[in-house]
């Protein structure tokens, strides 16, 4: 029998108030409710849509919220096995087929990613990832990123800062990726 202590919900959308059981594992820590409140807040409540990766997917809260939202694709990916099978569970539990998940290492998979819309970082406080994963991640105009750390985040150019907060220990910021080489065109060209 499992205690509410390691559970927690989908506050939003389709899968609201469905609660992901959380492997006990070292250094896991689920982004509290309050967190991703403001998140989707600042994201906009709905993402119909909208491509999102979950790249260091642990609990799967952020995926599975953004799947919850209406997201069309959402890619998880997540190295330890416990804790990619614990999210197979929960996908199949809820039957959020859209979601696809990968057991893999975060930066063997950027290695090949397309592009998304929004992407989760939120990788272990102590492996210092957030330099790395930012030299590989391709952006594209308005793309989005969210990450979360012990403490704030500094981006290169051409990621700008969009919001921060804080909560307890956890620094949270979302970036959009600014794209200055249209000439000042709306959209792609």
């Amino acid at each position: 029998m499992h205690s509410n202590k390691g559970k927690i919900r989908i506050i939003g959308g389709e899968y609201r108030g469905r609660k992901i059981q959380v492997p006990d594992r070292p250094g896991l820590r689920p982004t509290p409710d309050r967190v991703r409140e403001t998140l989707f807040n600042w994201l906009g409540q709905s993402l119909d849509g909208l491509s999102c990766l979950d790249l260091f997917a642990g609990s799967g809260a952020l995926g599975f919220e953004a799947a919850s939202r209406g997201a069309k694709r959402v890619v998880m990916v997540e190295q330890d096995r416990a804790v990619f099978e614990s999210l197979e569970s929960f996908r199949e539990r809820i039957g959020a087929h859209h979601v696809e998940l990968v057991h893999e290492d975060a930066f063997a998979y950027l290695k090949r990613t397309p592009q998304f819309d929004v992407v989760f970082l939120d990788p272990p406080f102590r492996q210092n990832a957030l330099p790395a994963v930012f030299k590989q991640l391709k952006g594209a105009s308005g793309g989005r990123v969210y990450v979360e750390s012990d403490e704030p985040f500094t981006a290169a150019e051409p990621w700008r800062e969009l919001k921060r907060a804080r909560a307890g220990q956890v620094s949270f910021q979302l970036f959009e990726w600014r794209s200055d080489d249209q000439g000042g065109l709306p959209g792609n060209v």
